[in-house]
């Protein structure tokens, strides 16, 4: 038999689903309840009942609520290993192996800093080779589902302490240092399409990507929720195309037997079927 404090916390999520339109059920009960304490603490009660009145008394509460919900944990260059991977063995691959246009995403984007990223060691891979018209050909689509990160990762603006982890070279030729802030510089931030994208919900943004990059995001969600994203992701690729996740992360179901395992540090797999 389910528990009142269960039955009010089922009862409190219904209501955050209809009334926000955000889809709850492949999150970890322990991560959501732990991202729902933080709003009722933010908003001085202590029971799902009581945060359900505040909701209805403050519907903008649901905007703060789906912001504290998702996931935004990011920096430029984060876990610099796998970074170093792909620009030595696998970006190469991406930018010559294909022909034509050069498609990647990077989902669950958080504030842009992993999509800046990828899209500036693109640009250092065709400057290196003298084709610095190539990168017109380069799209990385940046989604995710945090409106206040998507606004940042449009304006494309940070701290310049976000470069501390960028390698000096990469630094000095596609970053712009303002005052106490740093910017990507144009002809690379426009390769970046910013979108709004429910992971748990919404069709990936296009097909046929050489690149997918959703790092330390599935971990957060439940093993169906986990299955269905991974043959999404599958579906997605182009075949040979390449799917780097998270280092705690592997795969489930049905994607096992269609991606292969090319690094298994960094958790880099190859669409083989």
């Amino acid at each position: 038999m389910m528990s009142a404090d269960d039955a009010a916390f089922a009862a409190l999520t219904r209501k955050i689903s209809r009334e926000a339109g955000l889809s709850l059920n492949s999150y970890k009960d322990k991560c959501l309840r732990r991202r729902i304490a933080v709003r009722m603490r933010a908003c001085g009660v202590h029971t799902f009942a009581d945060y359900q009145a505040a909701l209805d008394a403050s519907p903008a509460e649901y905007e703060r609520l789906k912001d504290a919900i998702t996931i935004n944990v990011t920096r430029f260059y984060r876990n610099a290993d796998t970074w170093n991977l792909l620009r030595g063995s696998f970006l190469p691959e991406v930018c010559e192996g294909f022909g034509g246009e050069v498609l990647a995403w990077s989902a669950g984007c958080s504030s842009g800093e992993e999509p800046y990223t990828l899209a500036v060691l693109l640009a250092d891979h065709f400057d290196r080779r003298g084709r610095s018209e190539r990168l017109g050909k380069v799209t990385v689509d940046a989604t995710d589902i945090d409106r206040q990160c998507l606004q940042l990762a449009r304006a494309g603006r940070y701290r310049k302490e976000a470069l501390a982890d960028v390698p000096a070279d990469l630094a000095a030729r596609y970053f712009e240092i303002d005052g106490g802030g740093c910017r990507v510089i144009e002809r690379v931030r426009q390769r970046v399409v910013v979108r709004s994208l429910d992971l748990s919900s919404d069709p990936p943004p296009r097909r046929n990507y050489q690149l997918i990059l959703c790092r330390n995001v599935l971990i957060y969600f439940e093993r169906a929720a986990q299955e269905r994203l991974l043959l999404a992701f599958v579906e997605a690729l182009a075949p040979g195309g390449i799917l780097v996740l998270g280092k705690v992360e592997t795969l489930f179901g049905a994607a096992r037997e269609r991606l292969t395992l090319l690094d298994p540090r960094e958790r880099v797999y190859r669409r083989t079927a």
